[in-house]
């Protein structure tokens, strides 16, 4: 699908692509040895910039509730979001680009040895505030007592500091802060499959939205997503599979 001159306005109202870029999710997106934005969002941000010829902006957070409410107030354009219903209110999601795996991490002392066993009284999970496992373990959990670390990124450290049962969050960063903090392990499998895609303000037109969804799914078919992800060393994560035709 080709950019018309209107999917580019649609695009770019302050004259210049706003990327939300969420450093949170190191999956997604981190900081290069010389402290710049990198990672698989900041290359597909670029590369949608470079096929609607705009110049490219990005704009930073550390938690996805601050990219969500940017792109969602319209104070960017496009960001890169794990796919929620509650989150959908405001914006329009493409289809799934890469799929992560949600898990838990506790201390090797915990009796709890099974995803089955972290739903009850009295046990507490510590998730990012705003993330994917915010809303979906709000929904899911209907007994354990949730509580909230300022971003994803800090759950492990407030984890131990706060002395809560259960850690919850994006596997490789909970394996990574593992590594840092003995005495932990993560449980095995996962609780749920996040599915990370691009998204617009819900307000932009449909022709927009379309464009959007079609260069996701170029994204994949290409290769694109697959060389990011390798380029940036991303493991443990899987490229979506492409939409049927």
């Amino acid at each position: 699908m080709q950019p018309t001159d209107a999917i580019r306005a649609a695009f770019t109202p302050t004259g210049v692509l706003r990327a939300a870029i969420n450093l949170g999710n190191p999956i997604l997106a981190g900081r290069d040895a010389a402290g710049a934005p990198a990672g698989v969002s900041v290359d597909l941000a670029g590369e949608l910039a470079a096929r609607l010829g705009a110049r490219l902006e990005l704009v930073v957070f550390d938690a996805a509730g601050q990219s969500v409410a940017a792109v969602t107030q319209e104070q960017a354009d496009v960001g890169f979001f794990a796919i929620d219903p509650l989150r959908g209110a405001g914006l329009a999601f493409t289809r799934p680009y890469i799929l992560i795996e949600g898990a838990y991490l506790v201390r090797e002392a915990s009796p709890v040895w099974d995803n089955a066993q972290v739903d009850a009284a009295g046990t507490t999970v510590m998730v990012g505030k705003g993330s994917a496992y915010d809303l979906y373990l709000t929904r899911e959990l209907k007994r354990a007592t949730i509580v909230r670390a300022a971003t994803s990124p800090t759950v492990v450290a407030e984890f131990v500091a706060q002395g809560a049962d259960v850690a919850a969050g994006v596997r490789q960063q909970l394996e990574a802060d593992a590594a840092r903090h003995p005495g932990l392990r993560l449980l095995p499998g996962r609780f749920m499959v996040i599915e990370q895609a691009m998204g617009t303000p819900r307000g932009r037109s449909p022709d927009a939205t379309a464009f959007l969804a079609s260069f996701v799914e170029d994204m994949k078919r290409s290769g694109f997503v697959a060389e990011a992800m390798k380029r940036h060393r991303i493991e443990g994560a899987l490229v979506a599979p492409v939409a049927p035709v």
